[in-house]
């Protein structure tokens, strides 16, 4: 399998390395990186490398090019930028597709194709919050996509060099629902890298239930500075979530997403995982543009087109949309 990564970061660089270091060699897969810059650098001296809480480092060399043209086409392209990046992503790496080339998107948020295939009152609805002008659905259609929910944990140690922390699993989809051959088929390969796959029959409920997880710590933790713990340990402050969290449910109960937790088990699982600072919280402190928009924005935005009020997420999005506002991360 020909494979391109877009968005060597901390998931796409894991998604990377896992694979070519630990399937069997006749199904590793031929693999390049479209990046730039010092990740550029770094793959192109150094090739990709994975390190583990145990001091084990996996390395694996890749062919490496700011040029999509350089790389050519491609029967699988990983597209794990942050939501920010795709109006420059998507377009930079047409020259990977060819006719049956699929595109694994690992992102967080609603992706642009959320709606395309899902029944319901919100069938083929376009967020403004996530494509604006449609331009993406138009460069990605969704018969292309693998959908795909990331749960595990890295960090990018420095250009190239990823740092697992914990966590192997990838549950993978079709947009258009049901079993596909080559969604299957990715997954077994998957399986057999050591990833923890699975294949679900409505990727989008699994990506709404991550959404309800996380659109509520990622934003708090980046307006206040705090780590999890800290804010479930505010009374005040885990009563917003809870609020947010019971809108957002709402909302999916009528898209067909419905969640089968209350917050309050949502808020035990999260208290499980310790003192740890969101992905938002890290892009702040790092200065690069957060996702707010496909995490807050499209919940606002649903919840407007099916009549839905969403006081508690309203007022969510527009205090931590000031926030990054006045620092330049918009």
């Amino acid at each position: 399998m020909k494979m391109a990564i877009v968005g060597a970061g901390a998931i796409g660089g894991w998604i990377a390395a896992q694979w070519a270091t630990q399937a069997a060699p006749d199904e590793r897969p031929e693999l390049s990186v479209l990046a730039r810059g010092a990740t550029l650098a770094a793959l192109q001296t150094q090739g990709l490398r994975l390190r583990h809480a145990d001091g084990e480092t996996w390395h694996c060399a890749v062919r490496a090019s700011d040029r999509a043209e350089a790389l050519g086409p491609q029967d699988l392209v990983v597209l794990a930028v942050k939501a920010p990046a795709l109006p420059q992503a998507v377009p930079a790496l047409l020259p990977l597709l060819g006719p049956d080339t699929r595109v694994l998107v690992a992102m967080n948020g609603v992706p642009w194709w959320f709606f395309e295939s899902l029944d319901g009152p919100c069938r083929g609805l376009r967020l403004d919050s996530v494509d604006p002008g449609g331009r993406l659905a138009e460069m990605l259609p969704a018969w292309r996509v693998v959908g795909s929910v990331v749960h595990a944990s890295c960090r990018l140690a420095a250009p190239a060099v990823v740092q697992h922390v914990m966590g192997r699993g990838l549950i993978l989809g079709d947009p258009a629902g049901g079993r596909d051959p080559f969604v299957d088929e990715l997954a077994a390969r998957l399986q057999r890298a050591g990833f923890e796959a699975s294949v679900s029959e409505r990727i989008q409920r699994d990506i709404w239930f991550k959404l309800w997880g996380n659109m509520t710590m990622n934003p708090i933790s980046a307006l206040t500075g705090a780590t999890c713990d800290r804010i479930l340990d505010d009374e005040l402050v885990r009563g917003l979530v809870t609020a947010v969290m019971r809108e957002a449910a709402a909302i999916g109960e009528r898209i067909g997403c419905a969640i089968d937790q209350t917050p309050e088990q949502r808020h035990a699982v999260t208290r499980k995982l310790g003192a740890f600072k969101t992905s938002m919280l890290q892009d702040v402190e790092a200065g690069r543009p957060i996702e707010l928009d496909a995490l807050v924005g499209a919940v606002r935005e649903t919840g407007q087109h099916l009549g839905l009020p969403t006081p508690f997420t309203d007022a969510l999005l527009g205090l931590t949309r000031l926030m990054a506002q006045s620092r330049g991360l918009l």
